[in-house]
């Protein structure tokens, strides 16, 4: 279906909890725009307690939402038909919500994470550090699966919340190795230390601090999935290395082109519109 097949006058947001910082509207109606198309896109606030009922109450002119923390893993439940690396990560961040009722999930932070590296030059992996232990980290995990990693450590702060990520890696076929952030800050686990060829944190800037230079020393590409602030820890300290260094924005920008894709059916999101609309809205004091 094109774009200019979709009917006029539908509503998609962006929801989840906090909301009301996210970028997802500047890059979507940015979109609409490019696209030509009368379409209303939203920040709302929702809690996890509150997710099947603001579901269930939306109309028949909403066609999209883009479900950020912590909303990714129980919108799985909440969906008709789950696409295959949604179902195998167990997070949806996108709904489509069809005419007849069925919701369909999707996860684009995969491919978001794997069109981000590859922008950058990074077209395979074969080592990868993933720092934390959440949704957005099983995300990075499948996608540098899919450039080829076969190991991956994982950094996170309790070893044991961690373990559902050394099952995943099990189900996607990666070797994952555990390992705390306070054996990281302390070197205690030297062993981890080896040589990788991108480092992915998804933790949030304030968790980084004691090991941001530490993760940074560990492979030539640093991608922190935060964009505010713009110079996280482990930006600063992968910029002072010489490393490549790719900003969550990246992410946020490639994963929500395929949420327009997906939601509006065009074949190609207008990217540059995009990123102009979302670097505009990320500087505004």
């Amino acid at each position: 279906m094109s774009a200019e097949a979709v009917p006029s006058s539908r509503r998609c947001a962006v929801i989840g909890n906090p909301v009301a910082h996210s970028l997802s509207p500047a890059l979507h109606q940015a979109a609409y725009r490019s696209l030509g198309l009368p379409w209303e896109y939203c920040a709302v606030e929702v809690t996890q307690d509150r997710l099947a009922g603001f579901v269930g109450s939306l109309g028949p002119q909403w066609r999209g939402l883009s479900v950020t923390m912590p909303l990714k893993r129980p919108a799985v439940d909440l969906c008709d038909v789950v696409e295959p690396v949604a179902r195998e990560v167990a997070a949806v961040n996108t709904v489509l919500l069809e005419a007849d009722g069925t919701r369909r999930g999707y996860n684009t932070d995969v491919s978001g994470f794997v069109r981000s590296l590859q922008a950058h030059g990074v077209d395979a992996v074969g080592s990868a550090v993933v720092v934390g232990a959440g949704a957005t980290a099983g995300s990075a995990l499948a996608a540098v699966r899919d450039l080829g990693a076969h190991t991956v450590t994982v950094v996170a702060r309790s070893v044991e919340r961690a373990a559902g990520m050394a099952d995943l890696g099990r189900r996607l076929g990666v070797a994952v190795r555990l390992c705390s952030l306070q054996a990281l800050e302390s070197a205690a686990s030297p062993e981890v230390l080896a040589a990788a060829d991108v480092v992915i944190s998804t933790v949030p800037a304030h968790a980084q601090p004691l090991a941001a230079a530490r993760l940074a020393s560990l492979a030539p590409v640093a991608f922190d999935v935060i964009y505010a602030p713009w110079r996280t820890p482990l930006v600063a300290a992968a910029e002072a290395a010489n490393s490549t260094v790719i900003h969550g924005f990246d992410l946020l920008l490639h994963q929500a082109a395929r949420q327009v894709e997906l939601m509006t059916g065009a074949s190609a999101a207008p990217l540059e519109d995009m990123r102009a609309a979302g670097l505009a809205a990320v500087r505004r004091p």
